[in-house]
């Protein structure tokens, strides 16, 4: 193409005539032929010969517009500069641990071992208790032993295994192959038949020598003898001896069956990482290993594509590994990244095991060490911490709840220090064993039944409020970080030992039309405060929806347990928001199938499925007399476990309000028998009771009553209301009351 002279990027040196001096190497043009060009060196040249303050060219020639600038490098060859620490801090994040996670744990230590004993000695009883069999196997293959023996000895000796090859030779009239063949075998046959001569002597002179011994000797020596000549005449198609468990069937995971079950789940991205790099788009981290009762693969996952998508194939991974849906368990590794699997496969499916609990033989139980839960599906023990935590356990009916609050509650009543708080809102009686060693206990679905319940959070509210002014009042050196201790705990003069309220059902109790928002005010309340202060809250519900389960109370619950739900919002009702979208999703067990298995969240550094324990009625019956019987000699029986009424115990009115009422400010201290005396006329309905009592029980109801409101009772000098002798005797003072009631008030506005 000729440049015209007006035009900027027009070269005044070249005027359309080809330049020969940029290329001085290009062949020339000739009729036959177009001139062949490098466009690099030619742009490279003008730009060389082409003066400062000559423009750039922009020339939209036939093969695009020249860019000019500096060339900036974004990936340069060669290996990565890193931080030679920060590499190292990222390999230790998958460093192994230096003893094996069995041998950390106590439990766990003697459980293996324990395990370990009873199966090698079924395996040397049954092999005992067969001997007779294998003895008269021996007897039966010794003949044919015997022959073997003779026909091998005399084989051997006159070299009878070379025989066929100096056949041959003759056969290829090899003579002279024959005639070394011949020499080599004399002189062997020499040196076998002294060996063997020498032998038959030894053999000989042992049978002589065993004729004379006693018949014991020669008894035994023939069964040496039998046995020998046995194992010689074995068929190699009929082992001796039997095994005693028989080898597992099951396949051995490997990395090219992981990726054939991975390729075949129908997942996009692992689709098309596989088509275009099929050896690494899936990455082992580590070998495939043994790990419990089942194989461990660590893999990363292609990128792009999460755990949570392959947990829901979990059903077209069991088929594409040919395994019970209850061995199939993929997790996570979010520490790491979120395309970490950790592939578990059991060897048996998790749906059939049966997980005994521990607390069935335990003398007694210590809350502040946690509560033996259940196994994980690789049989390990799982420990539920319950003090300082609240629980939140929900599934669909029938899916092994009410077991998961047996196994707790069997962990609560064998530590005589806990005071237990039972409420089962279903009427069925399933903690009905229980009920000897509760202060408070109810069971039903009727009105009284969640009226108690509500009660008792009301009682459970203020217990709170009590508790944090005497943990505040304890010495730093006592309490340093002002929360509940097992030093605490056993001193019982406190009022801070552990506090545990369960209520089974809790559904019927936060969705009742009158008690209902009271209560999941209260509890909320109880969930917030009481965790440092020993007052642990434990919720089992069926119906886990925003009314039947308050938003307050599922947001600041510290452990979950969920069983099989039907759908996302119920799973991440329990489970915490964005549960599910994480992969953490109850849906995934079968109804009835999977009773009992569910995600324990909280109570250990990472998400996991676990088994619960399970107790029937009567191994619970079991536990709760040997609770009873450990509460007694302690003596921490208390309230419903003495026979306390819930009339006398659970108030239905303002009773610091009708204590104001009738005791003036005029009296700064009163006997408590007076102020009950008032009170029956105030209301004699409900305080009419209490002044019927004889004694020092009229006293005594009083100051019961007013515990739970962190009101102490003390001598006050007085004289009785009708005239007499002044004394001292147990009151209050009015003081406390007002003290009570403006700290109560100002915990509602809050």
């Amino acid at each position: 193409m000729t440049q015209r002279p007006d035009d900027p990027n027009h070269d005044p040196e070249n005027d359309g005539t080809p330049d020969r001096s940029v290329h001085p190497h290009d062949p020339a043009p000739d009729d036959k032929g177009a001139e062949i060009v490098d466009l690099n060196a030619a742009r490279s040249g003008r730009n060389a010969d082409r003066s400062p303050s000559e423009p750039k060219p922009t020339t939209d020639d036939a093969d695009g517009p020249v860019l000019e600038g500096e060339v900036l490098q974004v990936d340069r060859p060669g290996p990565a500069r890193t931080d030679w620490r920060a590499s190292l801090e990222r390999k230790a994040t998958s460093r192994q641990p230096l003893i094996p996670l069995w041998l950390r744990s106590r439990a766990e230590a003697i459980e293996t071992v324990r395990w370990a004993s009873l199966h090698y000695v079924h395996v040397a009883g049954y092999q005992v208790l067969r001997a007779p069999l294998y003895a008269g196997r021996l007897t039966v293959r010794a003949p044919r032993g015997l022959v073997r023996l003779v026909s091998g000895i005399v084989r051997w000796t006159f070299d009878l295994e070379g025989e066929p090859v100096r056949l041959a030779a003759v056969q290829r009239s090899d003579y002279e192959g024959y005639l070394k063949l011949s020499r080599q075998r004399d002189s062997r046959v020499r040196l076998r038949f002294w060996i063997t001569g020498t032998i038959l002597v030894t053999l000989l002179i042992l049978a002589i020598v065993v004729t004379d011994q006693p018949s014991a000797a020669q008894w035994g020596a023939l069964a040496v003898a039998l046995a020998v000549l046995g194992l010689v005449g074995k068929p190699a198609d009929r082992p001796l001896i039997n095994r005693a468990v028989m080898a597992s069937e099951v396949e051995k995971l490997t990395s090219d069956i992981v990726v054939r079950a991975l390729s075949v789940l129908g997942i996009a991205g692992i689709t098309q990482a596989l088509s275009k790099n099929p050896k690494d788009a899936i990455r082992f981290v580590a070998p495939i290993t043994r790990d419990g009762p089942g194989w461990r693969a660590d893999i990363d996952l292609p990128y792009g594509v999460t755990v949570a998508d392959v947990m829901d194939k979990r059903d077209r991974m069991a088929s594409a590994l040919r395994r019970p849906l209850g061995c199939i368990w993929p997790e996570g590794d979010s520490s790491i990244h979120e395309g970490r699997l950790i592939l578990w496969v059991g060897d048996k499916d998790l749906s059939k095991t049966i997980v005994r609990s521990p607390l069935k033989q335990a003398s007694s139980h210590d809350v502040f060490k946690g509560i033996p839960f259940g196994n994980d599906p690789r049989g390990r023990l799982v420990t539920v911490p319950l003090i300082q935590h609240n629980v939140l356990i929900g599934s669909q009916p029938g899916q092994g709840k009410t077991s998961s609050i047996r196994e707790l509650a069997a962990g609560i009543v064998l530590d005589p220090t806990v005071e237990a708080w039972f409420h089962e809102l279903k009427g069925t009686g399933d903690l009905d064993p229980y009920d000897k060693v509760c202060h408070r206990y109810v069971s039903g679905i009727e009105d009284e039944a969640i009226a108690y319940a509500a009660g008792s959070l009301a009682l459970l509210r203020k217990e709170v409020m009590r508790r944090s002014a005497a943990l505040k009042a304890l010495p730093a050196d006592l309490c340093p970080d002002k929360r509940v201790t097992r030093a605490i705990a056993d001193k019982r003069s406190l009022g801070l030992h552990p506090l545990v309220c369960i209520i089974d059902e809790c559904q019927n109790l936060f969705a009742h039309a009158e008690y209902g928002d009271k209560a999941g005010d209260d509890a909320e309340f109880i969930i917030k405060l009481g965790r440092a202060l020993g007052v642990v809250l434990i919720l089992a519900t069926q119906r886990p929806d925003r009314d039947s389960l308050p938003t307050g109370i599922s947001a600041n619950v510290s452990i979950r347990f969920c069983l099989r739900v039907a759908g996302q919002l119920e799973n991440d009702m329990i489970l915490g928001t964005s549960a599910y979208k994480n992969g953490i999703r109850a849906t995934v067990f079968v109804p009835e199938k999977d009773a009992g298995t569910g995600y324990l969240v909280g109570a250990t550094p990472m998400p996991k499925v676990v088994k619960a324990a399970y107790l029937n009625t009567p191994e619970t019956q079991l536990i709760a007399d040997r609770a009873y019987a450990l509460r007694k000699a302690a003596g921490t029986l208390s309230g419903y476990a003495l026979g306390e009424t819930a009339e006398l115990t659970v108030p239905s009115y303002d009773l610091l309000a009708d204590i104001l009422a009738v005791v003036p400010p005029s009296e700064a201290k009163v006997w408590n028998e007076a102020i009950v005396d008032r009170l029956a006329e105030l209301r004699p309905d409900i305080y009419g009771p209490w002044a019927a009592l004889e004694g020092g029980a009229k006293t005594a109801q009083l100051t019961t009553v007013l515990k739970p409101y962190g009101i102490r009772t003390l001598q006050v000098w007085g004289t009785p209301e009708g005239g007499g002798k002044g004394a001292n005797r147990i009151g209050i003072t009015r003081d406390d009351i007002v003290t009570a009631v403006t700290q109560r008030d100002r915990g509602k506005a809050s």
